[in-house]
């Protein structure tokens, strides 16, 4: 079977090498669709924490089950099915509380471990989760919206309240309309004038700032004099993740979704007299991933004009550098495989 993996920044290869032999608990899949992730990008550039080469890419994935034995999912032979690219231990503390996605010792498909940029994959039971009525495409924008969905969840987001997203890549895309679905009146702001174009164009009564712009002045302008209550990054640019407490309302919720590899610093009195509630945000869980299933499912996500850019598995290697860089345009890529 064919497989596409990246042994060095900058450096992608095609290969081949024999299908995976199923173990216990385990089921065969084949490989559908690959969305690709900032964290994709950011692995091709060197730039991505907790990572190691060579490594297989690849975790917004849809796929098919070829081979399962009975189980309690009930899933079977030939069912289409969106897989949940976190392995946990289900052991330790963070997973005992239920919460999966921070798991101590947790591996995530193309992260830690190798994902789907290959054909065949042979993966735990546990982590697939049916497909129902989306499309394959649909399928494989699971992983990244839910990611969006555990943010609005851990933010604990209220109708009514203003919240301000910075960034409008395709993470935070998704966080914006799932602060929308949530009632929050919502603001998005990003130094890209293409991409705050889209958000207008394509989700509806969200205000867009330039953050080149003087952002405060605009925020306070539509806000009526007052600052949003739920500030959210989803940059991952160091010097955003550190300077956007500063349009958060005394009382509120700074909550960081973007990731950077250095270190963070905050100016302690800023944040203090603000009685400043510093959230992180990482992955998501099963109840998340059925959140976004619903949501897409009713037709609540405009998932076709989010998806800019589609190419087979192997011409992926020739375009792969260009979705690294703005001019290109690229929100979500979608691979092909069949």
């Amino acid at each position: 079977m064919k497989y596409i993996v990246c042994e060095t920044p900058g450096k992608f290869v095609l290969k081949e090498k024999e299908p995976p032999i199923r173990k216990e608990g385990e089921a065969l899949v084949r490989i559908l669709k690959i969305g690709i992730c900032g964290t994709d990008l950011h692995a091709f550039r060197g730039r991505q924490p907790f990572f190691e080469y060579p490594r297989i890419l690849g975790h917004e994935l849809a796929a098919e089950i070829i081979e399962i034995d009975a189980n309690n999912k009930g899933l079977k032979k030939g069912d289409k099915v969106i897989i949940m690219p976190y392995l946990s231990c289900g052991q330790c503390i963070a997973c005992r509380n239920e919460k999966t996605n921070c798991c101590t010792q947790l591996k995530v498909l193309g992260v830690h471990t190798d994902g789907g940029m290959q054909e065949i994959m042979s993966l735990p039971i546990n982590i697939l989760i049916p497909g129902k009525s989306l499309a394959t495409e649909a399928m494989a924008l699971v992983e990244p919206l839910s990611i969006g969905a555990h943010c609005i969840r851990r933010a604990a987001i209220k109708s009514g309240e203003t919240v301000l997203v910075v960034g409008a890549g395709p993470i935070g895309l998704g966080i914006l309309k799932q602060a929308q679905l949530a009632g929050a009146r919502v603001i998005s702001m990003d130094i890209n004038q293409q991409r705050l174009s889209w958000v207008a164009e394509n989700l509806g009564n969200i205000t867009t700032i330039n953050a080149l712009n003087n952002p405060l002045e605009s925020i306070l302008s539509i806000n009526n004099g007052e600052l949003p209550t739920v500030v959210v990054d989803a940059t991952g640019n160091k010097k955003a993740l550190e300077s956007g407490v500063e349009y958060m309302a005394h009382g509120g919720k700074y909550v960081l979704v973007g990731l950077t590899k250095g270190n963070l610093t905050f100016h302690n009195p800023s944040i203090q007299k603000k009685e400043t509630t510093l959230l992180c945000s990482r992955n998501a869980t099963p109840e998340d991933f059925q959140q976004v299933i619903d949501i897409l499912e009713k037709d609540l996500f405009p998932w076709k004009a989010y998806i800019t850019h589609r190419v087979n598995f192997a011409d992926m290697l020739h375009h792969f550098e260009s979705w690294t860089e703005p001019k290109s345009g690229v929100i979500k890529a979608m691979i092909t495989l069949s």
